[in-house]
């Protein structure tokens, strides 16, 4: 502390005013006379632009390393997660903790891979257990607010930031956040994929640092277990076996209702073709028809081509973290934290934001 205080090249007491506190407290306080309060804690560390965590133990999480060891857009990537990450810790030492729901009962059959069907059977079986956690809240995959349901359901943080083209997404874990990265995509479908795997992850309890995906798709990730298991996941999730056997009659699929059940699933036609040849749905030459039908001609053959244009301009939008917003939000008001969390969580000038959520110009008065 002493240390932050030289560095910010201020006197004590210019330092302590700028802290809202009065001098002789932070004397006291520095001397364990008197302890700091949340407030204080929060104050200076947004004045010596670290976090309360690090005021606390002195030691970064070990995100940070992973920030600092990483370059490109992976680099990005880490830094905006390990910076989520220290903010939830501090906002959870206010009293606001993720709600963090793991599948505590899916971890014996999702990874004991007694079934014999390997990492893509386990991937399969924590899909069930997942499945059924929506269920229960009357949610389901198949909905356009994917981030929104993951949250509530699960209780993980979701963001969408504009990581870079060639970086999909990761999942992080530290201590007592659970976060999960996308970039911004032009293409609804792999987003929501990349979503739905970064879960798997977490979920499965993979990487406990960071896991970091450039690209789902990659041939090389397919050899790795556990994208294995991921991409097993998210399949499952985003396309159930029992919808697409419904969706299939005694006769086939035609185009037409292909087209209708990719837009409808939201995923890709490509992933939705050999995931219906890996159930023996359609044949061979069948799925290489059917994949070949890009997303958007789905849509318009379904007269849906305005709420696909809508989902690409959803998809290419940035997302704060859901529940750590609401978090940062509460502990301001409930006085146990600045606005600065808050306003940089929304990418918003502090000072702008305070004097828009403070004023009252009593317009609505004079309707």
């Amino acid at each position: 502390m002493l240390g932050l205080i030289e560095s910010s090249g201020l006197t004590r007491r210019a330092f302590a005013e700028q802290v809202s506190l009065d001098e002789s407290k932070l004397s006291k306080s520095l001397s364990g006379a008197r302890r700091f309060s949340s407030l204080d804690l929060a104050r200076i560390a947004e004045k010596g632009q670290v976090t309360v965590d690090w005021l606390i133990t002195g030691d970064d999480p070990p995100l940070a390393m992973a920030a600092r060891n990483t370059g490109g857009h992976g680099g990005a990537a880490i830094s905006l997660a390990r910076r989520l990450s220290l903010l939830r810790a501090d906002i959870s030492r206010l009293g606001y903790p993720q709600p963090w729901r793991p599948l505590a009962d899916a971890h014996e059959p999702a990874r004991s891979g007694q079934d014999g069907s390997g990492f893509a059977g386990q991937g399969r079986a924590l899909a069930a257990v997942a499945s059924a956690r929506l269920a229960e809240a009357t949610r389901s995959a198949s909905t356009e607010d994917l981030p929104a349901v993951i949250e509530a359901a699960f209780g993980v943080d979701v963001t969408v930031a504009a990581i870079g083209p060639d970086f999909d997404g990761l999942a992080a874990s530290s201590g007592g956040a659970k976060i999960i990265v996308l970039a911004t995509s032009a293409v609804p479908s792999r987003q929501r994929f990349t979503l739905a795997h970064e879960l798997g992850h977490l979920l499965a309890g993979d990487d406990q640092e960071v896991h970091l995906d450039r690209d789902i798709y990659s041939p090389a990730q397919s050899r790795d277990p556990s994208e294995a298991r991921a991409n097993s996941f998210a399949a499952a999730l985003l396309m159930p076996e029992a919808r697409l056997r419904a969706a299939v009659g005694p006769d086939g699929i035609s185009e037409q209702d292909f087209a209708a059940l990719a837009t409808d699933l939201m995923v890709s036609p490509s992933a939705l073709a050999y995931r219906l040849r890996e159930f023996r749905l359609v044949d061979s030459g069948t799925c290489d028809k059917l994949r070949k039908i890009s997303a958007a001609r789905a849509a318009a053959m379904t007269s849906q081509g305005e709420e696909f244009a809508r989902r690409v301009a959803a998809a290419t939008a940035l997302r704060p973290p859901g529940l750590l917003l609401r978090d940062a939000y509460a502990a301001y008001q409930a006085g146990a934290a600045t606005l600065r969390p808050y306003a940089s969580l929304l990418g918003a000038d502090v000072d702008e934001l305070r004097t828009a959520l403070e004023s009252d110009d009593g317009s609505a008065g004079e309707l």
